[in-house]
């Protein structure tokens, strides 16, 4: 019988460098990754594109601190999937 590596030391690690979103970072992710552009998901927000811009800076960056840096709206979708911050459902 072949035994099967035990997944949970993969989930453990990418646990730990999963970065820590706000609760209004999660929320402007969330909308920008379901809009059209960041023009729309601002306009849908009632703020300015440069605190969405700012957000998703903020984002980007701490996605970087954790070791898993990301360049463009498909790599966020990407880690934002494999952590669970949104489902495909949502999108």
């Amino acid at each position: 019988m072949t035994s099967v590596p035990d997944p949970t030391p993969n989930a453990v690690g990418e646990q730990q460098r999963r970065p820590t979103l706000t609760p209004r970072e999660l929320e402007i992710l969330r909308l920008w990754l379901r809009s059209e552009s960041k023009t729309v998901a601002a306009s849908d927000l009632g703020i300015s594109l440069g605190t969405i811009n700012t957000h998703l800076i903020r984002i980007r960056a701490k996605y970087a601190a954790a070791g898993r840096p990301v360049a463009d709206k498909s790599g966020l979708l990407i880690r934002a999937l494999q952590d669970g911050l949104v489902s495909l459902a949502e999108l």
